[in-house]
């Protein structure tokens, strides 16, 4: 069921919604994130976003670089992205699996797998990250967060308000912990440790860059080596 999760269940106007009742210092979080990212796009670039969801980012990402190629797994939740993005010239919008990408080899300059979703893709994490890695262009670079660890109580806080909202499923309260929460209706969300991050970019064609960012983010970079495939 977890796979499907984010594709059916909690996808568009639900998936904006958990956005909407996030506290101030989840509010603080996301912005943090994405102004970190927004650092390593330059005007000509273009950009992947993975896993867009609803479009939150689309209007910063696109007033930032030349063009921004954005996929999400669900229909419905590309659907209100197209909504979302109305007006943005420079953006394009596909329903796609991140871990299977149906673009060509080293196509963008920065591809950003943001909120932690090397975990909530439920796919394999490395095959997310040499996928991002074969459309990225030599010089390039993929960007993949995750939350970090001294951000757990608030990262609880904000799952527990959107399974009191009904939009994930109750709390198990006995599983969840050490970074993951667990809801009863099969829902998981994991973090990934600078140890981990470091396990799977080994033998990628890739330089490897952990940052935390606000206390609330880790940030694994990698930087395509420009004479190595992916």
């Amino acid at each position: 069921m977890t796979d499907h999760y984010y594709a059916e269940r909690l996808a568009a106007e639900r998936l904006r919604r958990c956005y909407e009742i996030a506290p101030p210092r989840v509010q603080r979080y996301l912005r943090a994130e994405l102004d970190f990212a927004l650092g390593f796009i330059r005007s000509g670039d273009s950009v992947l976003d993975l896993g867009c969801g609803y479009g939150r980012t689309l209007a910063a990402l696109a007033a930032r670089a030349a063009f921004v190629d954005a996929v999400d797994i669900s229909p419905a939740s590309i659907a209100l992205a197209r909504e979302t993005a109305a007006g943005l010239a420079a953006v394009s919008l596909h329903e796609m699996d991140a871990a299977a990408l149906g673009f060509a080899d080293g196509r963008f300059d920065i591809v950003l797998g943001l909120q932690n979703g090397i975990s909530a893709f439920h796919r394999d994490p490395r095959t997310l990250l040499r996928e991002a890695l074969r459309v990225c262009r030599p010089g390039g670079a993929a960007l993949f967060s995750t939350y970090a660890a001294a951000f757990w109580p608030q990262r609880l806080e904000w799952f527990r308000l959107q399974a009191a909202a009904g939009l994930l499923g109750e709390i198990d309260e006995r599983s969840t912990g050490d970074g993951v929460i667990v809801c009863k209706d099969g829902f998981t969300a994991r973090t990934f440790t600078g140890t981990e991050f470091r396990r799977l970019a080994a033998g990628l064609p890739a330089a490897l860059t952990l940052t935390e960012v606000d206390g609330s983010s880790l940030f694994a970079v990698l930087r395509k080596d420009p004479g190595k495939k992916a």
